[in-house]
């Protein structure tokens, strides 16, 4: 009796006719612009899906780093009241663990003016050596000045004085309603500093108004003399803001209220939170419509290949073959093309400035406007957890979708294949 020999899947011959297949001309009965128009649409969606991950999570990073970079990590205020005892408040919450450090403020509105122009200012009085540990601040590659010299004068946020159109060594003229009470109000007190540090945070809407003036001249000019307005607190990890501000709050005393950086951006943060997922969601489908690509392709070879199915079939390939061997095909398609989709992407996010300054060159500039978007670049982080949910996606896909053609030449007829033969 003969024994019946099985092959192991994906044997060598399996890939070779595969491979004979995806090469294939159209004139030999292949498809091969269909192979590749399903190529670059894998590719293309795969490198958008990588492309807008790393941009999401960059603008999340930068958005996080620069309103907790220049801001309280927590900020502990007296509802519609100075704080007289500031040293000894923050002496107790130091004693809190976690704390790393506390800051007096003392802030007012302003109106500043400088060559001839007047803008808004937000002015906050502080400590030189509390203003140094701000890393957003003094870190900047955009600082212009010396840090050291506050005492000696103002301290200017990149954008404003460029409104402005002042620079170091410039006076800056600081108008308040904090001057000497009268029957028609308080009346204007007008102040000239020296420009002594120009700084930027990484976002602009800061950078347009804030101001930074030694702690003991904001409290002269703001009429809070021995007071402060709310003291800054900031933390070793900026993610336990929400579970210690109230221990914060606490060891601060009564009437005393605490609120953390979450509580002023936590709805932004939870509109970006959706936005991200419906921007993964609109991607993800776009990945599936170039993978039906693939199965348009599929269905044409295997219709265009019926003939020689029905000789592999006769010649004693089994069923499993044939699916194995439009699998491979269908599947190699994805594969290489998720495989260039993910080193474009990789590369994009990777020289993302180098590509937009290019961009901005060839435009002639102005391509990006950080008064509209609210920050000075691009931003993009690469993350292989990114990478390793847009590798999944794709690859998933053209997988099990290249099963039900595959399937359908697997189960054809060798006799009606080649009936008309």
């Amino acid at each position: 009796m003969a024994t019946v020999k099985t092959t192991r899947p994906f044997a060598k011959f399996e890939w070779i006719i595969a491979w004979r297949y995806i090469r294939a001309k159209r004139a030999e009965g292949g498809v091969s612009v269909m192979t590749w128009i399903s190529l670059v649409g894998v590719t293309l969606a795969v490198f958008a899906l990588i492309a807008t991950l790393a941009v999401r999570s960059g603008f999340r990073a930068e958005f996080i780093d620069t309103i907790v970079g220049a801001n309280a990590h927590v900020s502990v205020v007296r509802p519609r009241e100075v704080i007289e005892d500031f040293e000894g408040m923050a002496e107790r919450i130091l004693t809190v663990e976690g704390v790393e450090s506390v800051s007096p403020l003392v802030r007012g509105q302003s109106m500043a003016e400088g060559s001839g122009r007047i803008a808004l200012a937000d002015i906050y009085g502080i400590r030189l050596d509390d203003l140094k540990a701000s890393d957003a601040i003094v870190q900047s590659e955009r600082t212009i000045g010396d840090i050291n010299d506050l005492p000696n004068g103002i301290a200017l946020g990149s954008a404003l004085a460029a409104n402005l159109g002042l620079g170091i060594g410039d006076q800056l003229i600081i108008s308040t309603r904090a001057g000497a009470a009268s029957p028609m109000g308080r009346s204007v007190r007008r102040n000239a500093y020296e420009v002594v540090f120009i700084f930027s945070t990484g976002r602009y809407q800061i950078d347009e108004v804030r101001a930074y003036l030694p702690f003991e001249t904001a409290q002269l000019i703001f009429n809070r003399d021995g007071v402060a307005d709310e003291l800054e607190v900031r933390l070793e990890d900026i993610n336990r803001s929400e579970e210690l501000k109230q221990d914060i709050a606490n060891a601060a005393g009564p009437g005393l209220w605490a609120y953390s950086w979450q509580d002023r951006v936590g709805r932004y943060l939870r509109a970006l939170t959706v936005e991200d997922n419906v921007m993964f969601i609109i991607l993800s489908i776009l990945v599936l419509v170039a993978s039906m690509n693939i199965i348009s392709g599929l269905i044409m070879l295997v219709k265009n290949k019926g003939r020689d199915v029905g000789i592999l079939r006769t010649m004693g390939l089994t069923e499993g073959s044939i699916l194995r061997v439009f699998f491979i095909c269908g599947a190699g398609i994805g594969t290489i093309g998720t495989f260039f989709g993910v080193v474009l992407g990789c590369l994009f996010a990777i020289y993302i400035d180098q590509i937009f300054s290019l961009v901005n060159y060839v435009a002639g500039g102005g391509v990006w406007d950080p008064s509209i978007r609210g920050i000075y670049n691009v931003p993009a982080q690469l993350h292989l957890s990114d990478v390793i949910k847009a590798m999944s996606l794709s690859l998933g896909l053209s997988w099990i979708i290249t099963i039900f053609p595959a399937r359908r030449a697997a189960r054809m007829n060798p006799v009606e294949a080649l009936r008309y033969e």
